[in-house]
């Protein structure tokens, strides 16, 4: 894979995973309540999009599959540190507990909902894909963006803040927001496909030359 793959999955990956973290905290949007990491999490669906649509629904769902197991990873790494036995003069291990501890149960929440909402997006954006013959990228990027996000925000806020706060509020508020993301995220979602096309186009041409060189 090129350079811009590497790239545009690392901002997944780090996308996804801050958002877990960020996810503890609830803010105000507008009037809404939702999560402090539903902008880093709105990142990751504008990310499979594009690599949905230059690289394919299988390269899609490896992307996919692999912020799985670095979600996992993650859950990990903050159980170690929570137990891990804290300094003598560090005095902050109530707080740390209490935030990252809250965050042990919205990174399970997230990956619930992630692997359910992240595979259905790959999918119905291909389904819609081969229903427009390639064509319509604002609107495949949007209704498959949609609907997987209110699966996510559903199975999300669900496991993650039950018996915690209300959470019809928090799932709507979500889904409104991110909705709105979506939509904002649109011309960005065409301006990277337009160019990493070019991108490949060029890098197909210039290997083609190289090719044609040795023979």
């Amino acid at each position: 894979m090129n350079k811009s793959f590497v790239i545009l999955t690392g901002i997944f990956a780090g996308s996804l995973t801050i958002a877990a973290v960020l996810a503890s905290k609830i803010i105000n949007v507008f009037g809404f309540y939702v999560p402090a990491g539903i902008l880093a999490y709105s990142v990751t669906f504008a990310a499979t999009d594009v690599i949905s649509e230059i690289w394919g629904k299988k390269i899609a769902s490896q992307v996919v599959l692999a912020g799985f197991f670095a979600l996992v990873f993650v859950l990990a790494l903050i159980q170690v540190a929570i137990l891990w036995s804290p300094a003598p003069f560090w005095e902050n291990q109530e707080s740390f507990t209490l935030i990252l501890g809250r965050t042990s149960r919205i990174i399970i929440g997230s990956v619930a909902a992630y692997l359910v909402s992240q595979f259905h997006d790959v999918w119905m954006f291909h389904v819609l894909k081969k229903a427009f013959n390639g064509r319509y990228l604002w609107l495949r990027n949007n209704v498959s963006t949609m609907i997987s996000q209110f699966i996510d925000s559903f199975i999300f806020i669900t496991i993650a803040f039950y018996g915690v706060v209300p959470i019809w509020p928090l799932i709507l508020g979500q889904w409104v927001i991110k909705l709105g993301i979506a939509v904002l995220d649109t011309p960005v979602v065409y301006l990277l496909v337009r160019l990493l096309k070019k991108e490949n186009t060029a890098t197909k041409t210039r290997r083609h030359k190289e090719v044609s060189k040795k023979t």
